[in-house]
């Protein structure tokens, strides 16, 4: 009986332990850096909350986005620190890291500056750029401390590959079933839960970031067709781990793959990577072996079997 005991004791004092690690291994830098590396590693906060804006990278931007807009504020009110998935926390210490997509090994900086080509509707912007070095040592800040592992399964830290591969998996085989009735149950949902910080057109509200849509001058407010967000299975992934702010994890898995299905059902700007790159005497080398990608609001339905026309008006 002591032994079975002892036993117990010794397993949950391990299991304690796991969990402490984990919060102690979340936790971001509390001071910068000092000199001119911390001067870059605040340009690049900067950058992160004001991309659409920012001297250095507006011009790479073609919507109303920011980076925080996905890679959210923790408590410490820094972009990517909050502990869903997406948050930066160990992220720098993945890379290099495979990318099925690219199908490459990519560097940080591949992975940021690519983000603007589809997050943010806009243009590649040059590596080793001081925008693009700024974003990268920003978010190395944030991984100071973590243990190097880089990551031969995606361009994700270690936080991010035990939540997100295996939620996106969850997801699809979710909305591979859809039908226009979820698509219904998520326009309800969305009015209920989703408007009032995002606009009841996906327009967006305040400082909170618009999810479809154009604005009155005809321009793109979100992000394209090509953004992982804009997959039913991805962007129900991060719903889940993040939404309602704050309040991550307290949706039903088909609440949360209903609104998705109906936010993504919205009209958004196409992806075709070859308009997305600058001139190669410009841009310089891009680090992948995938050369033309397009994609539609339709052709992301189809890619798990389903119809749009049939999903949004029913047969």
């Amino acid at each position: 009986m002591i032994k079975k005991k002892m036993i117990a004791v010794t397993a949950l004092f391990t299991l304690l332990s796991s969990f402490t690690y984990a919060a102690q291994d979340m936790t971001a830098p509390k001071e910068y850096p000092k000199g001119e590396l911390g001067k870059l590693v605040k340009l690049g906060e900067d950058i992160m909350n004001n991309t659409d804006t920012h001297p250095l990278t507006k011009d790479f931007v073609g919507n109303k986005l920011q980076c925080k807009s996905c890679h959210l504020k923790g408590a410490d009110g820094k972009p990517g620190t909050a502990g869903g998935i997406s948050s930066w926390i160990g992220t720098a210490a993945a890379f290099p890291a495979w990318s099925k997509r690219e199908k490459t090994i990519q560097t940080l900086q591949d992975r940021s500056n690519n983000c603007f080509m589809r997050s943010m509707n806009g243009k590649r912007p040059i590596i080793d750029s001081e925008a693009s070095v700024a974003m990268a040592a920003y978010i190395t800040w944030l991984s100071e401390g973590k243990k190097i592992k880089m990551n031969e399964k995606g361009p994700w830290s270690e936080h991010n590959t035990k939540l997100y591969p295996k939620a996106v998996k969850h997801f699809k085989k979710i909305q591979k079933k859809a039908t226009h009735e979820n698509y219904l149950a998520g326009k309800e949902i969305y009015k209920n839960q989703c408007a009032s910080c995002h606009g009841a057109n996906g327009e967006g509200v305040a400082a909170f970031p618009p999810l479809w849509g154009k604005d009155a001058n005809g321009n793109w407010l979100s992000y394209n067709t090509g953004a992982g967000m804009s997959k039913l299975d991805k962007a129900a992934a991060w719903v889940k781990s993040n939404m309602p702010l704050g309040q991550g994890n307290s949706m039903s898995d088909q609440d949360v793959a209903d609104v998705v299905l109906y936010m993504n059902a919205q009209e958004r700007a196409s992806f075709d990577l070859k308009k997305r790159l600058l001139p190669r005497e410009q841009m310089g080398y891009y680090n992948s072996k995938v050369l033309e990608e397009k994609h539609t609001v339709e052709s992301n339905f189809k890619a798990l079997g389903l119809n749009l026309e049939e999903i949004k008006n029913g047969k």
